[in-house]
């Protein structure tokens, strides 16, 4: 008798009796972990590694499962990338601009100020060479990026003084994100990064004077409008700050081509979900603000510029002493003078238009 006929006629039981082992391969579960930068509170930004998780447990048929922990479960929200290059987290959901004092080429990876916006960025990343020139940087910290959220443009910050002018900003204590710090402190500010569950306190007892999150969902809940008045915009800072998947390359290469696939398809949709998120809550909870007395303001004409000036400052500086900035930076910047230039005729011009209606 052949071995399939002993299979089919035998069964199971008595093939493993006979000690003919059948061709079925039980795929191990896996667990993983994912360390977020972000406090439980925020379901947005916080949410999309849950929506992640979600996603890769469903599509695996529960065989791939991930736990999320906020900032401060299994580290702090700036120990993350640490924790996944040693390997001690497989996975960390996080802005990879918090850690630019590594290496100043971290922020692009999300947001450097007058940067791309949202789309732009998404295009840069899967159409243009940001993921490639991104995950060639990331390599050298022992981990594989992948896209997963992004916040859409955010707003400049609460401040308990009005900004005036550029003068305002001089001996300014601001809690600002990232990189954007350097063109702050060129400008004569203090810059302060402080993970989002302890801006609060700092701000309402004075310890700094005005503090940026991402927009009015998330700054609603954190309370932000009860200690400072003033509400700016733009931030120019933020375009289209992308959110990241850092997965630790070790445990990464251990995958399957099928759960691969699976941690690449999760992070799209969760990537694409956050932002849906944001455009959803955000106009509502502007106008709940602004109702409940925040004074919205504009950013001065003369901040804007001066600004702007010194943060091509900062870039060409960055590209005469970092190697790894000056590569990624050249092909994001010749990406953006060609985007600027398709979306003045399309999305800006159409805008305008629509915003200056009555509908």
């Amino acid at each position: 008798m052949d071995r399939r006929s002993l299979i089919k006629n035998a069964g199971i039981a008595g093939v493993l009796a006979a000690g003919v082992a059948p061709a079925v391969h039980a795929q191990a579960a896996i667990r993983w972990r994912i360390a977020s930068s972000f406090p439980k509170s925020l379901d947005t930004i916080f949410g999309a590694a849950e929506v992640f998780a979600s996603k890769v447990k469903a599509m695996s048929g529960g065989k791939f499962e991930i736990s999320v922990h906020a900032a401060g479960e299994l580290m702090p929200a700036f120990g993350v990338v640490d924790g996944v290059q040693n390997g001690t987290v497989e996975a960390a959901h996080t802005v990879p601009y918090y850690f630019f004092g590594k290496d100043e080429t971290f922020a692009i990876g999300a947001a450097i100020p007058f940067g791309l916006n949202s789309r732009q960025m998404s295009a840069w990343t899967f159409e243009g060479n940001g993921l490639k020139l991104m995950r060639e940087f990331y390599a050298k910290y022992n981990m594989i990026s992948f896209p997963c959220g992004n916040t859409g443009s955010q707003m400049g910050g609460w401040f308990r003084k009005e900004i005036k002018s550029v003068a305002d900003i001089k001996g300014l204590k601001f809690r600002i994100g990232g990189f954007a710090g350097k063109v702050l402190e060129r400008m004569g500010g203090v810059p302060q990064n402080i993970p989002g569950g302890e801006i609060y306190q700092a701000l309402e007892k004075g310890t700094i004077d005005a503090a940026e999150w991402v927009g009015p969902y998330d700054d609603q809940k954190l309370g932000f409008n009860k200690v400072a008045p003033f509400y700016y915009y733009p931030g120019w800072w933020e375009g289209g700050p992308q959110v990241d998947l850092f997965v630790n390359q070790k445990a990464y290469d251990a995958l399957s081509p099928e759960n691969k696939a699976i941690i690449e398809a999760a992070s799209a949709y969760a990537h694409v979900d956050m932002q849906a998120k944001y455009d959803v809550k955000n106009p509502t909870a502007l106008k709940q603000l602004v109702g409940a007395g925040a004074k919205l303001r504009p950013f001065p004409a003369d901040v804007m510029a001066a600004s702007f000036k010194t943060s091509m400052a900062v870039y060409e500086e960055l590209n005469a002493k970092n190697e790894s900035w000056k590569k990624v930076y050249a092909d994001y910047s010749r990406f953006r003078a060609d985007q600027n230039l398709w979306f003045r005729f399309t999305e800006a011009t159409f805008d305008r238009f629509m915003q200056s209606q009555k509908l």
